[in-house]
């Protein structure tokens, strides 16, 4: 036999051995299950994997500084008046109807910025409740009859001019709806603070901590 042709024979021989035998070895180690007497692999290899860490994604995200904590809301420094213009004006409407106040500051609030008023805010106050009392005849118990709702907005104007203020307090009180109460005055920090609801029972707290 030619020596060329048996060398080729041998490494094809090595080569068919070492295919055979990596098969072997691949089909050793895989789950085997038996389907209609035959013998099925199934690879399921995420089962020898660990799982801690799958869907972890924040380590990805760039770092965030830290959160400042939030500071008390504290009061604006009130504008002071000049000789030609008004400092910080509130315009506040109040009244029963909630639909016919609320309306009604719109209109106000709608007015300033057509006539380039400047406007600072505009806010509702905390709803007023009253209890109508009543005392029935050769009686001293009394007995709540009804209960009032007031309802306040404000719309807080700033650099009115005082040729211009006679001028738009007649269109405001000419367009002013029946049962609606206005009013016009200077800002104050007792107004800043009427925004707030009191809690005494918190601040008593607050004390007892402190």
């Amino acid at each position: 036999m030619n020596p060329v042709l048996s060398k080729v024979s041998h490494v094809r021989h090595i080569g068919t051995l070492g295919h055979a035998f990596s098969l072997f070895r691949s089909s050793e180690f895989m789950p085997r299950t038996l389907i209609g007497g035959c013998s099925v692999i199934s690879e399921r290899h995420y089962k020898s994997m660990p799982t801690h860490g799958i869907g972890r994604f924040k380590h990805l995200l760039p770092k965030e500084a830290p959160k400042k904590k939030k500071e008390k809301v504290k009061m604006k420094q009130i504008k002071a008046a000049t000789d030609t213009e008004y400092g910080v004006l509130n315009v506040s409407v109040s009244g029963y109807d909630m639909t016919l106040v609320e309306h009604y500051a719109q209109y106000i609030h709608n007015l300033c910025n057509r006539l380039h008023i400047s406007v600072d805010e505009s806010y509702a106050l905390p709803t007023k409740t009253t209890e109508v009392m009543i005392m029935q005849d050769k009686s001293t118990k009394m007995y709540v009859d009804a209960v009032l709702k007031t309802y306040e907005r404000v719309v807080q104007i700033s650099q009115l001019s005082a040729m211009f203020c006679p001028i738009f307090l007649e269109v405001l009180l000419k367009n002013q709806p029946e049962g609606v109460q206005l009013s016009v005055k200077d800002h104050t920090e007792a107004d800043y603070q009427a925004r707030y609801k009191a809690r005494p029972e918190l601040e008593g707290l607050i004390a007892q901590m402190s």
